[in-house]
């Protein structure tokens, strides 16, 4: 699949609305317009449509705010939602790897995430992807942390 990010717009707005997760998967991960509602009005996030062959198959929301107290919202992946359709491809490793890309030209030395526990959870994902839980938890949720060496 040719896979890229691009910032949101008129153009995959359409495809972003239609997403569908596997079933179950709600549960862990917040509906892809209210991700796009709460980029509108917080600055420091960084929403991006994935699209691969031309369509629109996920959205990744990080965010950037190194002046934050806490260091799990210096620089960390907030959302990924991946169509059921796309899932097992590869798109949630290439997007990780593209938020690492990006981390590192922000100059960033620790990526994390934050994920809830669960059957069906992302967490075996982001461990997979190299993330450590910091033993840190925050709102319920595990944070891991991705060392950008």
């Amino acid at each position: 699949m040719d896979l890229r990010i691009e910032e949101l717009s008129t153009s995959n707005l359409r495809g972003l609305r239609d997403l569908r997760l596997a079933p179950g998967q709600e549960r862990f991960v917040a509906p892809v317009l209210e991700s796009i509602a709460e980029a509108y009005v917080t600055p420091t996030t960084w929403p991006r449509a994935i699209v691969g062959n031309g369509e629109v198959v996920g959205l990744v929301m990080a965010n950037w705010d190194p002046d934050s107290e806490r260091e799990a919202f210096r620089a960390g992946i907030w959302r990924l939602n991946v169509d059921e359709k796309a899932q097992g491809r590869g798109v949630g490793r290439f997007v990780v790897n593209e938020v690492a890309a990006e981390a590192r030209r922000r100059g960033v030395s620790r990526l994390t995430v934050l994920c809830e526990r669960g059957d069906g959870g992302p967490e075996n994902f982001y461990l997979a992807c190299g993330f450590v839980p910091t033993g840190e938890e925050l709102f319920g949720e595990v944070v891991g942390g991705l060392a950008m060496g």
